[in-house]
Order: C-alpha cells, then structure tokens, then sequence
C-alpha cells in the first residue's frame, strides 16, 4: 500500500480559500529524480497567478499542489541519482508550475532542480530564494551583464526579485539606484546597497534619470514589475542600452526600442521545470547563488512567517502588496 502525506491543494482556480487540506499519495522519486521532505516553502507573485486562474498553462494537474520554491531534506534518491544522498540539506525550484509542488510534506522533483542549501542561514529561510534570486542573477549575469561603474536601476527595490537584484548589482560593482513608493521600501534598499533611491510615486522618469544618470539614461533597467513599469523603463535607459524584465504579457509601445536601439531581455526562471528538461541549469544556479549567501552578498528578507495551513492567509498578504522580501510558509 502506498504511503500517504499531507498536502494543501486546489481542486479550482480561485480566491486564497480555495486551498483544501487533503491526505493524499506520498510521491515515489523518478530514476532522476529525488524526493524532498519539506522544511519551507515561500509565495511569489506566480504561485498566487496560478491559483486565481491567470496562468492556466502553468498550473499543475488538479488536484493540485501549488509552490514553486522549496528547502528541505533529501528523503530518497532515483536510481540514477549520485549528486544527493538521503539527509543532505538542499533548496531548490522542482514543480509548482507544470507538475506538483512544494505545498505538501514532500516534493519529487529532478534532482537538477535543487543543490545544497546555503550554511549561513537557517534551512528554513533558504526557501525564500529560489525563484527571486534565480530571476535576479539571470537578469543581472545571463540577459544583461552589469558590471562596475554601469549605471542600474531596480524597480521596486524592496520586492522579492527587486531586494535581491538590488544586491547582486550592488556586488557586481553596478551604481544602483532603486525604486520604491514608501520611506520604509526605499530605506530596505538602500540598506541592502543601493546608492540612491527614488519614490516614482512622486518623481518623473526625466527627474530621476537627470539625478542619478546624467541625464543620459541607465545603463540598464531591472525591471520585475512590468506593465506599465516596462513602457517608463524604455524611457529611463539611455541609447544602445538594456532593460530586463520579468513580464512581457502587457501591451506597450517598443518603438523606443528601435528609436534608441535597446536590447530587451525576458526571464521565466521556472522554464526548465514546465519544459520537464535543462533542470540542471537550475541546480548550477542555485550554487553559485548559495556562494554568495555564505559569503554575506546575498541575503534573504522575510517580511512574515505562516504556517502551511495559513496558506491562504499568505495568498491574500502576498495579493495586497507591500511585501518588504519574501512572505515564508514553514511546514508543520
């Protein structure tokens, strides 16, 4: 008889209290694969798309179990599995778009999908970078490439993406300027190493471009926002320069791009994962990314903890806004 877990599922699309506690079929790892017991998971902007139904393609077989990031502890290794041993400490991004994720005691996922968590902070808090961090060293190293002296900007600087680009652009030696509507986000990213910061609320695109730019335009535009974030970013990047951004679903005038010959780069981290193939871009990722935390580049804010079953509660936190971080789900 198959072993049994507990998980939170959606049997629907819907709003935060669709999640059902439901006990369900403990999953067996693939040859490659390896099955996770699960310490953490943390909420990004897809997992709450995925549950309202925005992302349809994305969305897991119902019933489904939602989540992208997870840190946990190896439980069982595939047959052809060498890299991880039961009881090794990792983190990871294995499903929660495409196949089953980390809103359960245990995840299966490829094993090229996780590496070894960080050692200076808890195993717990290591849940909260997969996704944000995979997306901000893409943007910054693989999209575009800062490096010292370029002049950045990163929008919404306090965010889950924009609070770790802030970092690595600060430590690839990039001079940042970050974004954010309140006191409290713009003094976050400035504490996490922005060199000046600006309230767009208030503040016009040729303002701040004039104040920290030079009037010609960033050298690079980090923009994990979108919308109508990406139209002003075509406007605060000088010529012959590069915006990366998260979000391309929006309808917005690139004639600028022409007119100044930009490069526009887009990341979807969770890719390899709904293709089911390149995992193992993930895991070297995700080491490198481990590195930096060890050697104090990088480090994680969680603006608030909840349970698995407060998932909901997290759903609906994480849809209001003025997350300073991450929002952190911790398994029971």
């Amino acid at each position: 008889m198959a072993e049994e877990m507990t998980a939170y599922v959606i049997e629907e699309y819907g709003d935060p209290d669709v999640f059902q506690r439901q006990t369900v079929e403990r999953p067996e790892p693939g040859p490659e694969e390896i099955r996770v017991d699960v310490a953490a998971t943390s909420l990004n902007p897809v997992d709450y798309k995925i549950r309202s139904g925005d992302l349809p393609d994305f969305a897991p077989e119902f019933p489904a179990v939602l989540h992208c990031d997870v840190s946990g502890v190896v439980d069982a290794v595939g047959d052809d599995v060498d890299r991880f041993e039961a009881g090794d400490e990792v983190y990871g991004m294995p499903g929660g778009a495409g196949r089953q994720g980390s809103l359960a005691e245990y995840v299966v996922g490829d094993a090229g999908a996780f590496a070894d968590a960080p050692e200076s902070i808890s195993l717990e808090e290591a849940a909260a970078l997969p996704v944000v961090a995979l997306t901000a060293w893409e943007m910054l190293a693989d999209k575009a490439s800062a490096g010292e002296g370029d002049d950045v900007i990163v929008y919404g600087g306090a965010g889950g993406v924009g609070h770790v680009g802030v970092q690595l652009a600060d430590h690839f030696g990039a001079d940042v300027t970050a974004t954010g509507s309140t006191e409290e986000k713009r003094d976050l990213a400035a504490e996490l190493g922005a060199d000046a910061t600006v309230d767009y609320t208030e503040t016009d695109v040729a303002t701040y471009v004039d104040e920290h730019a030079d009037g010609d335009g960033f050298d690079l535009v980090f923009d994990p926002v979108g919308d109508d974030h990406l139209q002003t970013a075509f406007e605060a990047v000088r010529p012959y320069g590069s915006v990366v951004t998260t979000e391309s679903s929006s309808t917005q005038d690139v004639s600028a791009m022409h007119a100044n010959s930009l490069s526009l780069g887009v990341v979807l981290v969770i890719l390899p994962v709904l293709l089911g193939e390149g995992e193992e871009r993930i895991g070297e990722e995700l080491t490198e990314i481990a590195r930096l935390v060890d050697e104090g580049v990088v480090e994680p804010r969680i603006d608030e903890r909840f349970g698995f079953d407060e998932a909901a509660a997290a759903h609906r936190r994480g849809e209001e806004g003025d997350v300073l971080g991450k929002l952190l789900l911790v398994a029971e």
